[in-house]
């Protein structure tokens, strides 16, 4: 599976591209635990910080490829024929995870990040799923703290992760895995550049769980 074709698919799939038509789509519907891990200062100061990863998608199976042809303009159709599954989620501003981390003891931090540009791949398909994925971020968080300077991080990124996915039946499935994200490096307390990146924010980790829910849902396409 190439990610150029890939890419091309959801192109054509999106609303701008595809001939309007009325289908039903099968939805992804996923929440779950996340954690936290803010290297530098911030990580010495409290390693993990808490939130939600959450994920909308619509999934474009084979079998929903095949079945649903004429919603695939004529030139993009053998492209079809040669992958197994597209996700596309339905808009950049659903978040793709939230920090909820209230102050314990000395730190708190509060933020969200959007997801507005992914590519996934997968390695295995059917019940077990394993991929491998990356994707261009924007975060904002506040943190709040008697120990460190209170910031407000506001940074583009990008990132890179593993996703395994276990489909217990089929519309319930659970997924688990790591993302690691490079930002560009802020200061602790300000918006500029900090003096060595070791000593701002640059780099986020990700560990999470997620439920996921799946259903049909019409549309047009």
């Amino acid at each position: 599976m190439h990610l150029a074709r890939i890419a091309s698919l959801c192109l054509l799939l999106s609303p701008v591209v595809a001939a309007a038509r009325n289908v039903t789509v099968p939805v992804d519907v996923g929440v779950g635990p996340a954690a936290f891990l803010f290297f530098g200062p911030v990580f010495d100061d409290q390693p993990i910080h808490t939130g939600l990863k959450l994920s909308v998608e619509a999934v474009l199976d084979k079998d929903w490829l095949k079945k649903n042809q004429r919603a695939i303009p004529s030139r993009y159709r053998k492209y079809a024929k040669s992958v197994d599954e597209v996700r596309i989620s339905p808009s950049i501003f659903i978040p793709d995870s939230l920090i909820i981390s209230p102050k314990v003891r000395d730190t708190g931090m509060y933020g969200i990040t959007w997801k507005p540009l992914g590519l996934g791949l997968p390695l295995t398909s059917g019940p077990v799923r394993l991929a491998v994925g990356g994707g261009v971020l924007l975060t904002y968080a506040y943190l709040h703290s008697d120990t460190l300077a209170d910031t407000h991080f506001v940074r583009p990124g990008a990132e890179l992760g593993v996703d395994l996915e276990l489909q217990l039946s089929k519309s319930f499935l659970i997924s688990l895995g790591w993302e690691s994200a490079l930002y560009v490096p802020q200061e602790l307390g300000g918006l500029g550049l900090p003096d060595r990146v070791r000593d701002g924010i640059f780099h986020v980790g990700q560990a999470y769980l997620q439920f996921h829910v799946r259903f049909p849902y019409s549309t047009r396409l």
